[in-house]
């Protein structure tokens, strides 16, 4: 068992203040596989400290060379690729192959991304009779979940860096270890000392204790709403700039024109990715009454055509959920299905028979969902999918905008135009039109309850940075 003893604060493995340890469990085994320590605010105290000491220089360092620090981070992290995925598997049970590209390769590519973008990007413009400069905004607390851990600290930390500023990261107690594989590649290509600092530790002693330190100038958080909501409350009392990326309730509009059968197996490829615990899942899919019940049905196939089991194994789809709590959380919820009424297609709340050990959910589809279940309001988290009924364009627009929620959403047609002009109309931050791809570049975010600001490429990089105007 891996024992980590250490955080790592101003450039140096230092013991931390406390004696308490967080184990970190593998989902597909339930065995410990590593403790890690969980800070205490006094760890806080030191970590912002050296941030603090560390912005004023890091902050006038030209892009260049700034560049040039986050050009050997994202060499370091591609040499260690296999690592972070096979870490990355073993701490929250994502496939190995689904890890090797999304949980490593996706913060590799997005770590190369702000490279090129500081070899481009204007600190400064002329408007009128004003120069205005584009400063970092200071120090930036940066607190992330365990779906996509490496992925959601880099497009956090780069970013932050790229802007000039430093950065304390407290990763979810979940999936801490890939955090640490990051803190030894930032070790090991000399990055000038508390430019970024790590204390591991729970949301209550190391997240709340950031978040209203008086020397922490942003947070940056992604993770439920509901947590999103209470460091919210905190920040507020310094007046702190607040990045919240938050839950989704994302509907998947299958409009008439649409091929049904492609339409539909994207759909469920879409959320049972990673188990489900994807913020931007299309968790509702919409289908037209005329097709809803071939729509049902090729749901179920596609549903029971997964591979669930091993993550370890190649063969294997879908893995565990990332911890028992999670898993009880999600079967809550298909028991709630069905006792208000829903139709379940396939899947259910019972452990899969033929994996006795482990996190795992079944694949669940529901059907015949209204928009006052909870299954239809509420973020499950998991390899859940409801299926929902309308009758013409303006009902399914209804529907889809029905909801506290605006991360993602999806749109199938068989006419391009006709798709966009719908996606238009979707209040959502992003949309998918006839299954297109994640695109790292592109601003990354949501409206209503989804939260604030936007992270990856030119916006995610401008979350950080604040605009100063000189007048001639």
């Amino acid at each position: 068992m891996l024992q980590q003893t250490n955080i790592y604060i101003d450039g140096a493995w230092r013991r931390p203040s406390g004696d308490a340890v967080t184990e970190v469990v593998n989902p597909a085994t339930e065995q410990v596989i590593a403790t890690v320590p969980a800070g205490t605010s006094e760890d806080v105290d030191a970590a912002v400290a050296a941030a603090r000491a560390a912005f004023t220089t890091w902050s006038r360092t030209s892009a260049a060379e700034r560049g040039s620090y986050l050009g050997k981070l994202h060499q370091g992290l591609a040499v260690r690729a296999e690592e972070i995925a096979r870490t990355v598997t073993s701490e929250m049970g994502t496939p190995l192959q689904i890890s090797l590209a999304a949980q490593a390769g996706l913060p590799i590519a997005v770590a190369e991304s702000y490279v090129r973008l500081l070899e481009s990007y204007e600190f400064e413009e002329r408007i009128g009779n004003s120069l205005v400069v584009k400063e970092p905004i200071g120090v930036v607390a940066a607190i992330t979940p365990w779906n996509y851990p490496l992925h959601q600290v880099i497009a956090k930390v780069a970013a932050a860096l790229a802007a000039g500023c430093t950065v304390v990261l407290k990763p979810s107690e979940v999936t801490p270890l890939n955090a640490y594989l990051l803190a030894e590649v930032v070790d090991a290509i000399g990055l000038p000392k508390g430019v970024f600092n790590l204390v591991p530790g729970t949301g209550q002693g190391v997240g709340e204790a950031l978040v209203a330190h008086p020397d922490v100038d942003m947070v940056s958080f992604t993770g439920s709403t509901r947590a999103g909501k209470r460091i919210g409350e905190l920040a507020a009392a310094g007046v702190k700039r607040v990045a919240l990326e938050l839950g989704g309730k994302s509907a998947n509009v299958i409009l008439p024109d649409a091929d049904l059968e492609a339409a539909v197996n994207k759909g469920i490829a879409n959320v049972l990715f990673n188990s489900g615990q994807t913020c931007t899942a299309w968790t509702r899919m919409l289908v037209h009454t005329d097709s809803y019940e071939r729509a049902v049905e090729l749901a179920r196939k596609a549903a029971e055509n997964v591979v669930v089991g091993d993550p370890a194994d190649d063969r294997t789809q879908v893995g565990p959920v990332a911890s028992a709590a999670q898993r009880d959380r999600v079967r809550e919820y298909i028991a709630g299905g069905l006792s208000q009424g829903a139709r379940l297609v396939t899947g259910g709340a019972e452990p899969p028979a033929e994996l006795p050990v482990g996190y795992y959910v079944r694949p669940t589809v529901f059907a015949d969902v209204t928009e006052d279940m909870t299954i239809a309001k509420e973020e499950i988290f998991g390899p859940v999918i409801v299926l929902m009924s309308y009758t013409d364009e303006e009902d399914a627009l209804r529907i889809a905008n029905n909801t506290v929620y605006g991360l993602s959403g999806a749109v199938f047609s068989g006419s391009e135009e006709h798709a966009v002009a719908f996606a238009r109309r979707m209040d959502t931050g992003m949309v998918d039109v006839n299954g297109g791809a994640l695109n790292p570049i592109a601003p990354f975010g949501g409206y209503k309850q989804s939260g604030n600001g936007r992270e990856l490429g030119v916006y995610g990089l401008e979350e950080f940075l604040q605009p100063k105007s000189l007048q001639f």
